[in-house]
């Protein structure tokens, strides 16, 4: 796998998979037990974490990933170094997730945890997670 930007260390690898494992536990998912964690390496190298957020009105749920992004954001972030997923079965980001991703950086390392087992199922890069993502040319 080739990392346009700098692959982060494997210190900063674990500390990603440990804090979207942790931030899942938090998730609000009474419909469809589906729990998902995420957590952001910025571009700072602060971290930011997100879990989903169900709602009765299955439109109005709130993902994971877009939930990290959002704290990120908040704080005053703009650049997305690395990402970490952790769901059942190492899950990928859904459609919307991966367009929102595409919006903080160009490429970046993307870590798929498999939370049965706590372990790295995949590594990907952006750019092979969305390979034809929408741009705005400004």
């Amino acid at each position: 796998m080739e990392f346009p930007l700098v692959k982060p260390s494997p210190t900063i690898i674990e500390e990603l998979r440990q804090a979207a494992l942790a931030v899942r536990r938090q998730a609000y998912a009474p419909y469809s037990n589906f729990l998902v964690g995420a957590a952001i390496l910025a571009g700072s190298g602060k971290l930011f974490v997100g879990c989903n957020v169900e709602n009765a009105s299955y439109g109005l749920t709130i993902c994971a990933e877009r939930n990290a992004i959002a704290a990120m954001i908040a704080a005053g972030e703009r650049k997305i170094q690395a990402i970490a997923v952790a769901c059942h079965g190492a899950g990928s980001p859904c459609g919307a997730c991966r367009q929102v991703m595409a919006e903080f950086g160009e490429d970046y390392g993307v870590f798929l945890i498999d939370a049965d087992s706590g372990e790295i199922a995949a590594e990907l890069t952006l750019e092979e997670l969305l390979p034809h993502r929408f741009r705005w040319e400004r």
